[in-house]
């Protein structure tokens, strides 16, 4: 038996794919997204037969350019009070931020260590969340991470 050869990966504009690959994109986006609960559902909204899902399930990715610098991560110095972590998510989501991920320190002489990373999409003015973090009450200081 031979070895199997790596199969090439390629980029390819959504107008050109034919209708059974875009419709198991979308299956497998409302799985991911919970839209659809179970394959037969998802495949019986977009129209498409569970054969056609499963034979081109694992060669459909999808792909979002520049994801990476989409997403912008934080280090916050917080005072040890009650609502502080609170009131920066919350300017955070009224900015349109979503949240990836948050993790807070133990707090040191009544200040607590928070990172978080952001995703930055929908953020109209990023210089204007930077600056609503950096005024916030209880927040002694904020950087930006770089990303590599």
């Amino acid at each position: 038996m031979s070895p199997r050869k790596a199969a090439r990966s390629y980029i390819v504009r959504e107008d050109i794919l034919p209708e059974a690959i875009l419709r198991t994109a979308k299956a497998k986006e409302m799985l991911t997204r919970g839209d659809a609960l179970t394959v037969n559902e998802a495949v019986e909204k977009v129209g498409l037969s569970r054969s056609a899902f499963y034979k081109y399930r694992d060669g459909v990715l999808p792909y979002a350019r520049d994801e990476r610098d989409r997403i912008a991560s934080f280090t916050l110095v917080l005072e040890h009070r009650a609502g502080i972590l609170s009131n920066v998510l919350n300017s955070v989501a009224a900015m349109r931020g979503n949240i990836v991920s948050i993790n807070q320190g133990m707090p040191v002489q009544g200040v607590a260590v928070a990172t978080m990373s952001v995703n930055m999409t929908l953020v109209q003015e990023p210089g204007a969340l930077l600056e609503t973090l950096q005024t916030q009450e209880g927040v002694k200081r904020v950087e930006v991470l770089p990303q590599f």
